[in-house]
């Protein structure tokens, strides 16, 4: 193969790629949304079984640090950490402003469902 053709072909495998990484970025799929939010409704279940703020939020960062050991293609929701900061935000909010975990829950999925409009 010629260096032009090698250099084409390397250009256009690049362009994919970042192509390919800009769509998957923060742009939940609704079944993630309905996951996500069903996570956040039994966030507010263990707040309201007595579950500490910091102890839930500090073993969600450590997740999320095993998470990020894992290829892109395999992770559950926190792809990037826009999707991290989205999900730490909405537990925060869990602690920050009780309500059922049924509104957290459906508070979430609207939420979750206008990010796939980004």
């Amino acid at each position: 193969m010629r260096v032009r053709e090698a250099t084409l072909i390397t250009g256009l495998f690049v362009a994919c790629l970042a192509t390919s990484v800009a769509v998957r970025a923060s742009t939940p799929t609704s079944t993630e949304c309905a996951e996500g939010a069903e996570f956040i409704g039994n966030a507010a279940q263990a707040r309201e079984n007595g579950m500490a703020k910091d102890a839930f939020i500090d073993r969600m960062e450590a997740d999320f640090e095993t998470i990020r050991a894992f290829p892109n293609a395999l992770r559950w929701f926190v792809h990037d950490e826009a999707d991290e900061t989205f999900l730490l935000d909405a537990a925060r909010d869990v602690f920050d402003r009780p309500r059922s975990p049924q509104l957290h829950r459906a508070s979430f999925f609207r939420a979750c469902m206008g990010r796939l409009t980004i």
